[in-house]
C-alpha cells in the first residue's frame, strides 16, 4: 500500500503494520510503527515540538515517499524501508535493514509485544552515548548493550554517530541495542511499538542541541553546586556532620555541600530525620548556611511496613505491584527488625503522578521545611535483583514495557516540587537516568564503583558517554566507593589522582566506604574517615591546592552552565566535540575538554609521572605551568608529578590565569 500525507506526516497502512513518519523539530523526524494503532499518548522522552512549516512531504506514483526537514531527508521505499540522508549532499546517514532473508522488512512485531528495529552498520563509524556503562569504552561500536537500569548503569537510549546523526530509541521498555559489524539492532521486550527519533547535524554540538531541544534543556546549575561536595558512608549524627563542616571552616578549606547519607531516618519511607540522632535539623541547616555550606539529604524509594507513609501509599495504590500478586518487595535492613535485621519492603511508584505528589509532600514537610533544597535520590533504578525487577508492574505498565521510566519520573517528582516551591534551578544527585532526565536537574553519578586505577580509567570513558547522552551534570565517588584505606600509601596515590580528575569534573564530590569499615550492610554501618585531611600531610597539601583551584574554576563552570542550559552542550566533553574535523581526536578516549578552552589528561596508572597527551588540530595549546605553547595536532610526553595532572589551555583563553 502506498503512503499518504496525514496530519503533517507520512503514513503507510498495511495488514501487518501502521507506519508514521513526521517532522519533529527543525532538523529531525520521528518514526513510529505498530502492528495495531500508533498510540499518541505512549510514554517516552519527546516533548511536543514546534511546527515545522518548512518541512516538505511528497508521495510519488511508484509508491515511494520523501520527507525533507532542514538538514535531514527521509526516503521511504514502496516496501516500507526508510533511508535517512543529509539534505543538500544526499549522503546516506543511516538506512534501515532487513536482518533475516525470510523477514520482509527492517521492523519486527513479535509475540508478547516484543519489537525489533534493524539498521545498516558502517565500517569506520564511531558510536557514543547510551548513558553510563562500566565497560570502559568510549566508542561503543561492536558492543551489545542492555537497556536495563542497574547500580553503575544508567541506560539512556540515545546514540551519537560520527556519520552526523543522533538517534533516540524513544521506548522505555527494557531491551537491548547491538552495535555489530554487520547490523545495528534495537529491541524492546514489551509494549508492542517501535518509536525512534533521528536528527542530522554537521557537528556533535548541533546534534546535542537538537536532542536536548527535543527532550528538554537542563536547568542552570545552582551556583552553590559548582564547589566541593564532602561526603562519606556515613555521618551518623547531627554532631558528627557539623563537626566535619566546622573543621573545613577552621582550616580555611572551601566547602559548598555536605551530604547526609542513608539511614538517617527512623523507618524506610518515613522520609524524615531520626530525632535521637538529628535533634534540631533547622538549627543544623542554619549553622551550615552560616558556614556557606548546603546540606544534601539522601532519599530512597523504599517503603517499610509501619512507616509514616506505608498504609497511606498502599491504600492509594501508590506502591509498585508484583505480577505474581501483591506488592513487589525486597528485604532491606531496618532499625526495628530485631534479630531478623531485615524486613521485606515495598517501593513507591514514581511512574504515578499521584505517588510523585505524595513523595514530594513528605520531602517538603520533613526536609524543605528545615531549609533542605538538595536531595540525593539513591538506589532509584530501583535497586532490585534482575529477576525481581522483571516482575514489577508500574502505573505506566509492566517492567518489560515501562521500567526505564522510573529514574526519569523520580527526578521529575523532586524537580516539579522544587519549582513549585520557587526553586528555578532544581538539582538532584541521582544514581540512574533515562532520556530527558537532564530536564529535571539530574546530577548523575556513577554508582558504587571499585577503588582501583582500572575503575578510574573506566569512569573517564563513562563520563564522556554520559555527556554525549545529553546529561551535562555528572560525577563519580572520588576515590571510588568500595574500600580504600586512608593509611595505605598505594591508596593515597589513587585518591590523589582521582581527586585531581574530580577537580575538573562537572561536579566535584568526595565519597566512599573507607576502611576500616563496618562489614555488614545494616543501619549501624559506617565507613572510615574520608575528609581531605584523612590521607596524610603530603596528600593534604595536594588536595588543598586542588580545592583552591576548583574555587578559581567556578566562574568558568557557571559560564558552561549557561551554555548547557541554552544549547545542551555538556561541560565535560570528548575532544571531538569541539574538534570534529580532527579525525585523530575521535580516537582519544582518555582525555577530555572542560568547556571549549581547558584540555585535561587524567593520570590513571599507578606510579605514572608522565603521560602522553594529544593536542587537537585547530588551536594552539598553552601549558599554564611552564608557559610553553604547542601546536595542535601534536602528541606530547607531558610531565605528571604526583602534585598535578597535565592540563592545557587553548591559547588566548581568558581562563588561563586560573590554572597557574
Amino acid at each position: 500500500m502506498s503512503y499518504g500525507i496525514r496530519a503533517g506526516g507520512l503514513e503507510r497502512h498495511t495488514a501487518e503494520e501502521v507506519l508514521r513518519i513526521e517532522p519533529w523539530g527543525a532538523h529531525a523526524v520521528r518514526v513510529r510503527a505498530s502492528s495495531g494503532t500508533v498510540d499518541p499518548a505512549a510514554p517516552g522522552a519527546l516533548a511536543t515540538p514546534s511546527p515545522s512549516p518548512r518541512a516538505e512531504l511528497s508521495v510519488s506514483d511508484d509508491g515511494c515517499a520523501r520527507l525533507v526537514n532542514g538538514r535531514i531527508v527521509v526516503e521511504a521505499s514502496a516496501d516500507g524501508r526508510l533511508r535517512f540522508c543529509r539534505a543538500g549532499s544526499g549522503r546516506e546517514l543511516l538506512s534501515e535493514k532487513s536482518l533475516y532473508a525470510h523477514q520482509a522488512g527492517s521492523r519486527l512485531h513479535g509475540a508478547g509485544g516484543r519489537t525489533e528495529q534493524s539498521f545498516e552498520a558502517y565500517d569506520g563509524e564511531r558510536l557514543h552515548g547510551l548513558g553510563q556503562h562500566p565497560h570502559g569504552r568510549l566508542d561503543q561500536k561492536g558492543c551489545a548493550v542492555d537497556l536495563v537500569q542497574a547500580n553503575t548503569v544508567a541506560a539512556i537510549p540515545f546514540l551519537h554517530s560520527s556519520r552526523g546523526y543522533g538517534l533516540l530509541w524513544n521506548n522505555p521498555a527494557t531491551g537491548r541495542v547491538e552495535l555489530g559489524a554487520d547490523i545495528t539492532r534495537w529491541t524492546a521486550d514489551g509494549g508492542g511499538r517501535i518509536d525512534y527519533w533521528i536528527t542530522a547535524g554537521d557537528t556533535p554540538a548541533q546534534i546535542l542541541d537538537a536532542y536536548t531541544l527535543a527532550t528538554g534543556r537542563p536547568p542552570l546549575l545552582p551556583e552553590w553546586a559548582s564547589g566541593f561536595w564532602q561526603s562519606k558512608l556515613r555521618y551518623r549524627t547531627q554532631d558528627e556532620l557539623l563537626t566535619v563542616a566546622r573543621e573545613y571552616k577552621k582550616r580555611g578549606l572551601p566547602l559548598s555541600v555536605i551530604v547526609c547519607d542513608f539511614f538517617h531516618w527512623p523507618r524506610m519511607g518515613d522520609w524524615r530525620f531520626e530525632e535521637s540522632e538529628w535533634p534540631d535539623p533547622t538549627a543544623m541547616v542554619e549553622e551550615l548556611e552560616g558556614l556557606g555550606v548546603k546540606l544534601a539529604v539522601s532519599v530512597w524509594p523504599t517503603v517499610e511496613p509501619g512507616s509514616d507513609t506505608y498504609d497511606e501509599l498502599r491504600s492509594a495504590g501508590h506502591l509498585v505491584q508484583d505480577e505474581a500478586g501483591g506488592l513487589l518487595t525486597f528485604p532491606w535492613p531496618s532499625r526495628y527488625s530485631g534479630d531478623a535485621l531485615i524486613r521485606p519492603m515495598a517501593y513507591y511508584d514514581a511512574t504515578s503522578p499521584a505517588a510523585r505528589a505524595a513523595l514530594w509532600q513528605r520531602l517538603n514537610d520533613n526536609y524543605r521545611v528545615h531549609g533542605v533544597a538538595c536531595f540525593w535520590l539513591d538506589a532509584c533504578e530501583p535497586d532490585l535483583p534482575p529477576d525481581l525487577a522483571a516482575r514489577a508492574v508500574y502505573a505506566a505498565g509492566p517492567a518489560a514495557e515501562a521500567a526505564n521510566l522510573y529514574p526519569l519520573e523520580h527526578a521529575r517528582a523532586v524537580a516539579d516540587g522544587l519549582r513549585a516551591a520557587g526553586e528555578d534551578r532544581p538539582l538532584s544527585l541521582i544514581r540512574s537516568a533515562w532520556a530527558g532526565s537532564q530536564a529535571h536537574g539530574a546530577l548523575l553519578w556513577s554508582g558504587d564503583i571499585p577503588t582501583t586505577f582500572d575503575s578510574l580509567a573506566r569512569q573517564i570513558r563513562a563520563g564522556l558517554n554520559v555527556a554525549m547522552s545529553g546529561i551535562p551534570w555528572w560525577n563519580t565517588d572520588i576515590g571510588g566507593f568500595f574500600g580504600g584505606h586512608p593509611d595505605d600509601p598505594a591508596y593515597r596515590e589513587l585518591l590523589i589522582r582521582w581527586f585531581q580528575y574530580g577537580t575538573f569534573s562537572p561536579v566535584m564530590r568526595l565519597h566512599g566506604d573507607r576502611a576500616p569499615n563496618h562489614p555488614a550492610f545494616s543501619t549501624d554501618m559506617t565507613g572510615g574517615p574520608n575528609e581531605v585531611w584523612s590521607y596524610g600531610e603530603q596528600a593534604y597539601g595536594i588536595l588543598q591546592d586542588h580545592l583552591l583551584l576548583r574555587e578559581r574554576l567556578r566562574p568558568y563552570l557557571h559560564a558552561l552552565s549557561e551554555e548547557a542550559h541554552r544549547t545542551g552542550a555538556p561541560p565535560m566533553r570528548p575532544l571531538f566535540f569541539d574538534f570534529p574535523e580532527d579525525w585523530h581526536a575521535w580516537d582519544i578516549d582518555d582525555q577530555f575538554l572542560l568547556g571549549p578552552d581547558i584540555l585535561v589528561a587524567p593520570v590513571y596508572r599507578a606510579g605514572a609521572r608522565t603521560r602522553q597527551v594529544y593536542l587537537p588540530t585547530g588551536a594552539r595549546w598553552l601549558d599554564p605551568v611552564t608557559g610553553q605553547v604547542s601546536e595542535g595536532g601534536t602528541t606530547l610526553d607531558a610531565d605528571a608529578p604526583l602534585g598535578r595532572i597535565p592540563v592545557f589551555v587553548r591559547e588566548g583563553a581568558a581562563v588561563a590565569p586560573v590554572l597557574r
